[in-house]
């Protein structure tokens, strides 16, 4: 069982120019979890850190920029505000894939401190170029 002193951490970089939206996030939500390592340990955060790229580049499947909702309840009688893909892609590329990666993560504390080894940046350029991630594609 992995003990969190010997947890060994790794840069690694996604161009989402192309990908689905879907198949890109369970990548992700793996390699934040550290599943695909033979260390793994439930318990234990043992993965990765993961930037992603040219976001505004991803792409989706079927009729999902329509028929896909995000709901969000202000908590008051009335206060449900609901967005579909296509213009949460339009305001914020990044906020679709960080709500489908988080969603696919842990519901406890344990997903929360794998959810911030997540960087998402728009453009082609991002800055973590110093840490050396190494590029993977899907």
């Amino acid at each position: 069982m992995l003990r969190k002193e010997d947890v060994v951490r790794e840069w690694l970089h996604y161009d989402a120019d192309g990908v689905v939206l879907g198949r890109l996030a369970a990548e992700i939500a793996k390699k934040l979890m550290g599943k695909d390592k033979v260390t793994y340990t439930p318990h234990i955060d043992g993965g990765d850190y993961v930037v992603i790229t040219n976001m505004e580049k991803i792409a989706v499947t079927g009729k999902k920029l329509t028929d896909k909702m995000y709901y969000n309840h202000s908590g008051f009688p009335g206060g449900l505000r609901e967005r579909r893909l296509e213009e949460v892609l339009a305001k914020n590329p990044a906020e679709a894939l960080f709500l489908a990666v988080k969603r696919m993560l842990p519901k406890n504390r344990l997903g929360a401190q794998q959810l911030t080894r997540l960087r998402i940046f728009v453009g082609s350029e991002h800055e973590h170029a110093a840490q050396n991630p190494e590029t993977k594609s899907l």
